[in-house]
């Protein structure tokens, strides 16, 4: 693990370095730059990985305050300059996603491509709110009892093997740091009227068990993104596909990465 210092805070991030082509991931809610161990492992021998922690996750270490994905935006683009990266491929699973998508927003100059795992352009579902706000509340109240740990393990892992290492992670964490974070997802603006304006290659992959991020928006996501053929759809992946369908989801990948220009 490696530092940067960036606008208040210090993002935690893995570089595999090398002279190839530079590709930046940023996890999901609740998840960690750890969740891409597979992705690093099939890319690192052709492309320099780098995956980071958001604030409120990981080793990240930041004042706590609000922030929004505009600002993990900022964190991403800051973090390329820390590194010295002028333009990467930029991607992430859900709310890595969330993140990316305003990355090329802000600096579309310096995003070779997109890498959408999971993901969307909108804001959260108006019916699921009350639901997400009172497990995020209990979790800062309490901590993440261990009804609560699985049920949100089903809604982001979907697969009892892998829920249970995650499930040990969120409860060694400080309960209170899931305030800020929590506030930044539900919160969150709709970019789905400027996807037009991203015009960067763009890979759009998701799993149809994904019970968090249902395929529709996956479908509109791909659709107004001038620079995406369609949905990679993986079968019965999650809505941690990366990690539940490695394999399909490293095809994909690899192969939209070698297709990209120069």
């Amino acid at each position: 693990m490696a530092t940067a210092a960036v606008d208040g805070a210090t993002i935690a991030y893995d570089d595999t370095g090398g002279d190839g082509p530079p590709v930046i991931l940023a996890h999901g809610f609740l998840m960690d730059r750890t969740m891409f161990g597979a992705q690093v492992a099939a890319l690192r021998h052709r492309y320099r990985v780098i995956t980071w922690d958001g604030r409120g996750f990981g080793d990240t270490v930041y004042g706590g305050g609000p922030f929004t994905y505009w600002d993990s935006a900022a964190d991403c683009l800051a973090l390329m300059d820390h590194l010295g990266i002028d333009r990467a491929v930029v991607g992430g699973m859900s709310q890595g996603g969330f993140v990316s998508l305003r990355v090329a927003l802000l600096a579309p100059d310096r995003v070779r491509g997109l890498i959408l795992l999971d993901t969307q352009a909108g804001t959260e579902d108006p019916e699921a709110i009350p639901l997400y706000r009172g497990m995020i509340d209990d979790w800062v109240a309490n901590g993440p009892s261990d009804a609560v740990a699985e049920l949100t393990a089903s809604l982001i892992i979907g697969d009892p093997d892998l829920s249970a290492t995650w499930i040990a992670t969120w409860q060694s964490r400080p309960q209170e740091a899931l305030a800020s974070p929590g506030r930044a997802l539900l919160e969150r603006d709709s970019v789905a009227g400027r996807l037009g304006e991203i015009t960067a290659p763009a890979l759009v992959v998701h799993g149809t068990a994904d019970v968090s991020i249902t395929m529709d928006k996956a479908e509109a996501l791909a659709a107004d993104l001038v620079g995406c053929p369609g949905v990679v759809v993986v079968e019965d992946g999650t809505h941690a596909t990366n990690m539940t369908h490695p394999g399909p989801t490293n095809e994909a990948v690899l192969s939209f990465l070698e297709g990209l220009a120069d």
